[in-house]
């Protein structure tokens, strides 16, 4: 594994391994673009099976808070930090400190947040030693969860998809069939019933699923078969890297919208295999937005006023994506790289003004 070479090719600035040998914590952190500004992204707690695992992943993760705060229209570059090890029996008060002192030594080129198998409770416990943690409780002056508003978006961006294939944004009637019913997936659901779609849901947690089960009456499947409902949207948010050679085929939606990162195993060869079954696309970093969003706009001093203004332009933003795609014929993640870096290379020019400290 030749890394600067990797570096070279998704265009990363800096990678830090961090381990602390008292805590035993491991945790890399990638920055991948720094042009629009202090880099943002959240930080997940993982038992990955090699280095080169939690490696790929915090790249990969790391390029694609680039595209979202970019084209978000955030000041903001993107990064990723990974912490590798088991979040059921590793991790302890002393272990989350050791990595917001980790964080703290970057002295703010690097901000982040609880993300995967951390919680607010973790963040703070982290914010002890670190004056760069976001994503806090409402009680100590944060925004509170960032699902909420990450579920918001995706409804928005759902209703985006149903004016571009169908001429009507509504939903009503709609079948759709989410994969996930965390963070986001859960507070979805809401969402969704309220607009009279027929819900189709999914999750290995069995008790979280029985209890959406109660409260809405969905009709629920167990994993592996979410890929053969019978939808009208397939919703994927839990994990990403599950749009591949495999599940791709069982398909019968025409449309993928959902809050999962990194939900195409392959972006290019896999974008195509939805086009080519004419399955519309809705790119994770676009739609999913809503959080990246939230948490930025806590560091400006929480407005919810605003930030439901700002969460509502992932409707036009992704017409506008679509269109794009189509016009352009390309893929819809290709048309919103495209967008995303065309943001990045305006703001470039920029940078060689000089403006004193």
């Amino acid at each position: 594994m030749d890394i600067f070479e990797m570096m070279k090719e998704h265009g990363h600035e800096q990678i830090i391994f961090n381990f602390d040998k008292e805590t035993g914590i491991k945790t890399i952190i990638a920055i991948h673009d720094s042009t629009l500004g202090q880099t943002f992204g959240g930080v997940r707690m993982v038992n990955y099976a090699s280095m080169e695992e939690a490696l790929r992943d915090a790249m990969r993760l790391s390029r694609a808070m680039t595209y979202k705060c970019a084209a978000a229209e955030e000041d903001r570059g993107g990064a990723k930090a990974v912490i590798w090890g088991d979040p059921e029996k590793d991790k302890n008060e002393s272990y989350l400190r050791a990595f917001g002192r980790f964080v703290e030594m970057l002295k703010g080129r690097f901000m982040t947040g609880p993300d995967l198998n951390l919680t607010m409770k973790d963040g703070s416990i982290m914010a002890r030693e670190c004056q760069y943690i976001v994503g806090r409780s409402r009680e100590e002056g944060g925004s509170g969860s960032s699902g909420i508003t990450t579920a918001y978006g995706i409804y928005v961006g759902l209703k985006a998809c149903a004016k571009f294939l169908w001429g009507d944004e509504g939903l009503k009637g709609k079948k759709i069939a989410v994969q996930g019913l965390g963070a986001v997936g859960g507070p979805l659901l809401s969402h969704l019933i309220e607009a009279g779609m027929e819900v189709t849901a999914t999750d290995i947690n069995e008790k979280i699923l029985q209890r959406f089960h109660k409260q809405y009456g969905l009709k629920i499947l167990k994993s592996d078969l979410i890929y053969e409902a019978d939808c009208d949207i397939f919703c994927p948010c839990a994990v990403g890297g599950i749009l591949n050679d495999q599940t791709i085929p069982k398909l019968k939606c025409k449309c993928v919208a959902g809050c999962a990162n990194n939900q195409l195993e392959d972006e290019e060869r896999h974008g195509k295999m939805l086009q080519d079954r004419r399955i519309l696309y809705a790119p994770d970093f676009i739609i999913n937005a809503g959080g990246v969003i939230q948490v930025i706009d806590e560091i400006k001093g929480y407005n919810p006023d605003r930030l439901r203004l700002k969460a509502d332009l992932i409707y036009n933003r992704l017409l506008h994506i679509f269109e794009m795609a189509r016009q352009e014929k390309i893929l819809p993640m290709e048309a919103a790289i495209r967008y995303a870096e065309s943001r990045i290379r305006e703001i470039h020019k920029i940078k060689r003004l000089y403006v004193p400290k």
